[in-house]
């Protein structure tokens, strides 16, 4: 199996496990009420409650941004992809990778898995 193989495989177990996962902390259960991802656990107007409402508001915007830079890098693999130079093709196989592991890092990153990572290497909890 190639090296390229290996990270098509694992981009399909990355999206099988990524499918199920609600950024957001959500249990995937409707809602009775329209959300309101603005709303923190302090919804009382104190300084803390304005300051988690401005943290949630900005990873919302990060994660948007980022996704729409995944779909232009990840389209811009597929249009590589399916040509017909054979040049172009080669250089799809290289895009995909970095793709692949800038996708990995954007979902470790807004998951809170890097934060999770450095914190257990520095404290060891």
């Amino acid at each position: 199996m190639s090296a390229f193989g290996g990270s098509v495989g694992l981009l399909l177990v990355s999206v099988v496990l990524l499918a199920g996962f609600a950024p957001l902390g959500g249990t995937g259960a409707p809602r009775s009420a329209p959300p309101n991802e603005l709303r923190s656990a302090v919804s009382n107007g104190s300084a803390v409650g304005n300051f988690s409402a401005v943290v949630a508001r900005i990873v919302v915007l990060l994660g948007a941004a980022g996704g729409g830079l995944l779909a232009i890098v990840w389209a811009r693999v597929a249009l590589s992809w399916f040509s017909n130079d054979v040049t172009k093709k080669i250089q799809a196989k290289d895009r995909a990778r970095d793709a692949l592991v800038g996708t990995l890092l954007f979902s470790a990153a807004l998951s809170g898995l890097i934060w999770g990572l450095a914190r257990w290497v520095l404290t060891g909890s």
